[in-house]
């Protein structure tokens, strides 16, 4: 086994790019560096053994807290593994899959601004079509990491195939990520913390791993925009017509999601020392750009101006279900 970068990219510059995964990851239990043993990884601290399934570590570690088992909820975990989602179909090539992640904005900003020397954590990466897209560029680096193994097959396939050579996949626990503190350039986790137990502990936990001026990127159903989707799921039940209920909610639906507000993610960045950058939708009577800066402070805004915002989204109809993202600049 040899879950170091692909020898096919040798004769490029040294960086981040070529940074061997073994490297990058850590034992989830006691955050001691891991190296081969038997076709497995073993912990150098603790002497813990994770198994390597299809060329993926899992490197999953249970979180429990007063009793209480934190990682992704019951339904939403049996879900993502039933049926992975979003799928691969109809991407049959490098191009199909940048021509689909270039149509969505925030995919096709992050790849325009984020560093190409950055070290980016995907956390709860689904099947993994953002880690591989951002990991097309040779001198970036993207770790995929999520709980559910389907999922992550389904993203090392298409990585394998088309030689993403840059793109790996770990199994974890959003709660005990495997990476060391103050490590991650960049932390992306968009539409999963509010599928799991504890969101804003699951944010805690991803936001330690991220470096003094790196950034945290996040995607969370918000408490009113959410709203629509959740009223057109219930009358198409209580009208008897659930294949339209399912139609609506496509095959990512989750039967676990709590919502929020800004201001209440605003508190986790102030609870965290992160400061403020932008948010999709933009808070207040802002225009969004199409090259608008992710990684640029942009206003506060009101507390009236961001309640607008979250109005705005309930009244379009919740595009996108709901979901707003924000991002952060972690402070030194």
């Amino acid at each position: 086994m040899n879950i170091a970068i692909s020898p096919t990219v040798e004769m490029r510059p040294r960086g981040v790019a070529l940074t061997p995964l073994l490297d990058i990851v850590r034992c989830a239990h006691c955050g001691g560096r891991l190296a081969e043993a038997d076709g497995a990884l073993a912990c150098r601290g603790c002497t813990r053994s994770y198994a390597v399934s299809d060329g993926i570590p899992q490197l999953f570690v249970p979180s429990d807290r007063g009793g209480a088992n934190l990682t992704v909820a019951d339904p939403a975990k049996e879900l993502c593994e039933e049926t992975p989602f979003p799928t691969y179909d109809g991407l049959d090539s490098r191009e199909s899959l940048q021509t689909k992640l270039r149509l969505d904005v925030l995919a096709r900003l992050l790849d325009e601004q984020i560093s190409p020397d950055a070290l980016v954590l995907d956390a709860g990466c689904g099947t993994g079509q953002l880690a591989n897209f951002l990991g097309m560029d040779w001198r970036r680096r993207v770790v995929g990491a999520d709980l559910a193994m389907n999922s992550l097959r389904l993203g090392k396939s298409f990585r394998d195939r088309f030689a993403v050579v840059n793109a790996d996949f770990v199994q974890m626990n959003l709660f005990r990520p495997p990476f060391a503190d103050a490590s991650m350039d960049v932390v992306i986790c968009n539409g999963v913390l509010h599928h799991t137990a504890d969101p804003q502990e699951g944010f805690r936990s991803i936001v330690a791993k991220l470096k003094p001026g790196g950034h945290i990127v996040i995607g969370l159903y918000n408490w009113l925009g959410r709203l629509p989707t959740l009223w057109q799921r219930r009358l198409s039940e209580v009208f008897g017509d659930r294949s339209a209920a399912n139609a609506h909610n496509g095959p990512g639906w989750h039967p676990h999601a709590s919502r929020h507000s800004i201001d209440e993610v605003m508190r986790w960045f102030g609870e965290n020392r992160v400061e403020f950058m932008s948010s999709i939708p933009s808070i207040g009577d802002v225009e969004m750009r199409d090259d608008e800066p992710l990684f640029a402070p942009h206003p506060l805004g009101t507390r009236l101006g961001r309640l607008s915002s979250e109005l705005e989204m309930l009244v379009s109809g919740g595009k996108g279900g709901g979901l707003f993202i924000m991002v952060g600049r972690k402070l030194n």
